[in-house]
């Protein structure tokens, strides 16, 4: 009889290696759903959920954003924070290509290449946060300094103002 192992990811793989703490949630889904509904699943707080937006500058470089679910990226604040004159959001079936993720289970750590990454300054405000585990139906928590650590990014003002 084969036991039921868990499933790793490689942003699993990539946090044990550098032996950064983390809890693992999953959720029963065949196909991608939102941050906010994946957060009712599992009955966690908005505010500290978080998913990653991947998005093209003018150079035809990659830049990935990791934000609150309930919030939106500014993209003019997103391209200065990255030295961009503008930065435009990939279309959803580049997301592979570029990633080497799927739409709802893109993390921004372990990706294909290392890409410039900020992540949203209001994750200071949480002790711990939630991001894609890197597949579908999984979920990664660990402090926002140590996201930044896996993925070597920086906080960054990217948030859009709510009016």
């Amino acid at each position: 009889m084969a036991k039921n192992k868990e499933i790793k990811t490689n942003a699993m793989r990539i946090l044990e290696k550098e032996k950064i703490p983390f809890s693992h949630y999953t959720y029963e889904c065949d196909e991608f759903i939102d941050g906010i509904q994946i957060a009712d699943k599992l009955s966690l707080p908005y505010e500290k959920v978080y998913k990653t937006l991947v998005t093209v500058g003018n150079s035809k470089n990659y830049f990935v954003f990791v934000i609150p679910i309930a919030e939106e990226l500014d993209l003019k604040k997103a391209a200065r924070s990255v030295g961009e004159k503008s930065v435009a959001m990939i279309h959803v079936k580049d997301i592979n290509a570029v990633t080497g993720y799927i739409r709802g289970g893109c993390t921004a750590i372990g990706m294909k290449k290392q890409y410039v990454t900020r992540v949203s300054d209001m994750a200071k405000e949480q002790k711990t946060i939630i991001v894609s585990g890197g597949r579908i139906g999984s979920q990664i928590e660990l402090k926002p300094e140590d996201l930044l650590c896996a993925c070597r990014g920086e906080y960054g003002d990217i948030v859009a103002e709510k009016i």
